[in-house]
């Protein structure tokens, strides 16, 4: 059986056949269904598109898969965190009512030849810094679309490219669906969360708020007056390279949410870095209106 119970309830199903059978029968009876796919090692980001999810649906279903396919070579696939017991615990907190938790072998059978791609959307940021990447996210995506059926899909702004790229999908592909984009979710001090910052040592932790420290630089130089991207990028980069700990893999300054180079910032914009902590690569942003 591809079904598990929780004491409460919630049920966690692992195979493609039982969730379809399910979800068939919550839209036999009219509900309306909220998804929220994750790759587990869940944290308030989390927490909060599920609770988005549960007061704007009837039905929320949240995906628990690592998926190989948007790990490039030498990245950490096979480090990610994983604990599906604690999962399933802070997803029912959430107002989670079901969670499909494949395994790839579900997702991709033998034989599996079939991918999804979003094209100039993905040839920038994360996309130049991780070939393959999005093609990955975008073919699982869709595959869960499909599985799910939801009526609105939430992500987390921190994954910006990510959410831009996955509207432009949906969009082309004549997918009935609404895909909702909610703020970044941060700790006290700034640090955006994220399932990666578990790898942080404690003067790790420290450094990373970097980060955010200069995206506020960014935003207060801005305020100021200040419009060349190029100078503005100088000042971000200069004050992130002054982290001993800190090495840069972009900054960026791009509109939004065409992601296209501009020259001067006007309208909306999006302030985007990727920056490794020691081993750690993290991403963080901001979207700001410019008059």
């Amino acid at each position: 059986m591809g079904v598990l119970q929780t004491a409460k309830g919630i049920r966690v199903i692992t195979t493609i056949g039982e969730i379809k059978e399910v979800i068939t029968k919550v839209k036999r009876q009219g509900k309306t269904i909220g998804f929220v796919p994750t790759m587990g090692y869940l944290h308030e980001g989390h927490l909060t598109l599920m609770r988005k999810a549960a007061a704007k649906t009837d039905f929320v279903v949240a995906s628990i898969f690592v998926n190989p396919l948007q790990f490039g070579v030498g990245e950490d696939f096979e480090e990610y965190p994983r604990d599906l017991e604690r999962d399933v615990r802070l997803a029912e907190s959430a107002g989670v009512s079901l969670i499909f938790a494949p395994g790839v072998a579900e997702m991709y059978p033998d034989g599996y030849g079939t991918t999804v791609e979003v094209t100039r959307l993905t040839d920038r940021l994360c996309g130049r810094s991780r070939p393959g990447h999005f093609r990955g996210v975008t073919t699982v995506v869709t595959k869960l679309f499909n599985i799910i059926e939801p009526d609105i899909a939430f992500f987390g702004q921190k994954d910006a490219q990510q959410a831009v790229v996955l509207r432009k999908m949906a969009a082309d592909l004549n997918m009935n669906l609404e895909i909702e984009i909610v703020p970044i979710v941060r700790e006290p001090d700034g640090l955006a969360m994220s399932s990666r910052n578990k790898y942080l040592d404690p003067e790790e932790r420290k450094a990373a708020l970097v980060l955010s420290k200069a995206l506020l630089l960014a935003k207060n130089l801005i305020n100021s007056g200040a419009r060349n991207t190029a100078d503005l990028k100088r000042e971000v980069t200069g004050f992130i390279g002054r982290e001993p700990k800190a090495r840069i893999d972009y900054v960026d300054i791009l509109s939004f949410p065409g992601l296209e180079e501009i020259e001067n910032v006007s309208g909306q914009v999006i302030i985007a870095l990727a920056v490794f902590i020691g081993d750690t690569r993290l991403i963080d942003n901001v979207v700001l209106e410019v008059d």
